[in-house]
C-alpha cells in the first residue's frame, strides 16, 4: 500500500527533532509499489528518509520524501552453519539484531541498538565495537529509477569502506534500496576488541552472543542520549583517518591517544570523540545546541534548535579540532 502526504510537518520523522516541514511524503510497503510511485511523481526530485536517524534537515523539504516500510525479516537459506536472511529495507535495525540474537545467530549482535532502518545500513555501511555492516551483507536489492527495474547488487560491488558505499556515490539518487541479504553464522564468533565490552561481557558470565548484546546496550545507553529525552542523530562525526606519521606525531605528543589500524595501509583510524574531548568542547554549549556530556561524538538539540544552528554549531566543534590536532573531522550526517 502506498500512503500520499502533503505539507507535513516532520519535526517526529527525523531524531533531532528539528522543526521542518515536506511539500510531499509518500510510504510504500512493497518494492513492487515504487513504479507506480515514480509514475504518480515523474521526474520531481526525491530523497529516501528512511528512519531519519542520521539526518539533519536545515530547511523545509522541496524534494519528495520517500519512506520505505517493509518490515519483513524472511529466511533465504540455512544449514549447519550459515543463515541467509531476506531484510526488508523498513525493518527497525535493532530489531533484526534482535530476532539474530534469539536465534544465536552471529555476526551483527556487536551492533545492536543502532538506530535506524536496515535499508539504510548498507548507505553509511553502519559499524561499532570492530564490526561493520559490510561484514554479514552479502547483497543489496534495489529499484533504478531511471531505468524502472529491479537489479540486486552483489556485495564485491557496493565499495563498502569506512561509513562510506557506493550509494554515497555513483548511485546516489539514483536508487531505492528495498532490501539487504545477510548471511549470519550459527557457529560462535564473538568480536571483542574493545576493553569496556570485554569488562561487560565477562561481568555477565561470559561470551554467549545474548551477554555481547546485552553488554553493548547497556554501554551505549550509558554513554548516548535518548533522542526522546534529547534530539540528536548519534555520531555526528566520522573518526577521521590519517597517514601513519601523522598519527605518529600525535602520538609522541599524546601517548594516551586512541587509534586503531586503518584499512588502508599506511593509515590510522583515530577517535574523533576523544579529539573534541581534548579541544575541550565535551560538555560545551551554545544556545539551543550542545556536545553531549558523556559522549563528544554526539550533537544534542537541547530544546528548538533549528538544523541551521546545529550545523554552525559543527563547523565550530570542527574549528576547535583543527586548531587543536591540526586534524580536520567530518560530518558523518546528512544535511539536507
Amino acid at each position: 500500500m502506498i500512503r500520499y502526504y502533503e505539507d507535513i510537518d516532520i519535526t517526529s520523522r527525523n531524531s533531532f527533532h528539528v522543526r521542518q516541514r515536506a511539500k510531499r511524503l509518500v510510504e510504500f510497503d512493497r518494492a513492487e509499489e515504487l513504479p507506480e510511485l515514480f509514475a504518480k511523481y515523474g521526474t520531481e526530485s526525491w530523497y529516501v528518509l528512511s528512519g531519519g536517524n542520521n539526518i539533519l534537515f536545515t530547511k523545509d523539504v522541496e524534494s519528495l520524501l520517500i519512506v520505505p516500510c517493509d518490515d519483513r525479516i524472511e529466511i533465504l537459506d540455512e544449514n549447519a552453519t550459515t543463515l541467509r536472511v531476506k531484510v526488508g529495507a523498513g525493518v527497525e535495525w535493532d530489531d533484526l539484531v534482535a530476532w539474530a540474537v534469539e536465534r544465536e545467530a552471529w555476526g551483527i549482535e556487536n551492533l545492536s541498538l543502532i538506530p535506524g532502518k536496515a535499508g539504510a545500513a548498507p548507505v553509511q555501511n553502519i559499524g561499532a565495537y570492530g564490526v561493520e555492516a559490510k561484514d554479514v551483507i552479502r547483497a543489496v536489492e534495489m529499484y533504478f529509477v531511471d531505468g524502472g527495474n529491479f537489479v540486486t547488487l552483489a556485495a564485491e560491488h557496493c565499495d563498502f569502506g569506512y561509513r562510506e558505499s557506493v550509494f554515497k556515490h555513483s548511485l546516489k539518487g539514483r536508487v531505492v534500496i528495498t532490501a539487504i541479504e545477510i548471511e549470519l553464522s550459527k557457529v560462535a564468533n564473538p568480536r571483542l576488541g574493545y576493553g569496556d565490552v570485554v569488562r561487560e561481557v565477562e561481568a555477565r558470565g561470559g561470551a554467549t552472543i545474548t551477554n555481547i548484546r546485552d553488554a553493548i546496550c547497556a554501554i551505549r545507553r550509558s554513554k548516548l542520549p535518548d533522542t526522546a529525552v534529547l534530539g540528536n542523530a548519534g555520531s555526528f562525526f566520522k573518526n577521521p583517518i590519517v597517514e601513519q606519521a601523522v598519527a605518529e606525531k600525535l602520538l609522541a605528543e599524546y601517548p594516551d591517544m586512541p587509534h586503531y589500524p586503518a584499512q588502508e595501509e599506511g593509515k590510522v583510524k583515530l577517535a574523533a570523540g576523544w579529539l573534541i574531548d581534548k579541544a575541550g568542547m565535551k560538555g560545551y554549549k551554545r544556545g539551543n545546541v550542545g556536545v553531549h556530556e558523556r559522549q563528544a561524538l554526539v550533537l544534542v538539540n537541547l530544546g528548538g534548535a533549528t538544523g541551521g544552528e546545529v550545523i554552525e554549531f559543527a563547523w565550530e566543534v570542527v574549528a576547535k579540532v583543527k586548531e587543536r590536532f591540526g586534524i580536520e573531522i567530518s560530518p558523518e550526517v546528512n544535511v539536507l
